[in-house]
């Protein structure tokens, strides 16, 4: 057997990145939707984070995101990537509009 060769995103500067959420299969009252009616997700869990912009004097500032974190995102915010199959989504802290908390 072949080995699958392990590709791995290592995000720059203050870039994430987030793999996106399901979109919901039925709406709060019981109907199944199809695939046409679902939303794009705007939801998604934070699987790689950048070591942070640098300021003017040239120190690097921390991202207020970390991996695994479920953070919040605009419909159509940052740039849709595949890897080996896998629909990901790089964004700038910037674009993320929050954290969700347990």
């Amino acid at each position: 057997m072949a080995k699958e060769k392990q590709l791995t995103l290592k995000p720059l500067d203050d870039r994430v990145v987030v793999e996106p959420l399901d979109a919901e299969e039925k709406t709060s009252g019981g109907i199944l939707l199809p695939d046409t009616a679902k939303q794009k997700p705007q939801q998604g869990k934070v699987v790689a984070v950048g070591p942070g912009r640098l300021n003017d004097k040239g120190t690097r500032l921390a991202l207020a995101v970390k991996v695994g974190d479920t953070v919040l995102f605009g419909k159509y915010g940052g740039s849709d990537v595949e890897v080996n199959g896998k629909e990901y989504k790089i964004l700038r802290e910037a674009e993320i509009l929050g954290k969700i908390t347990k």
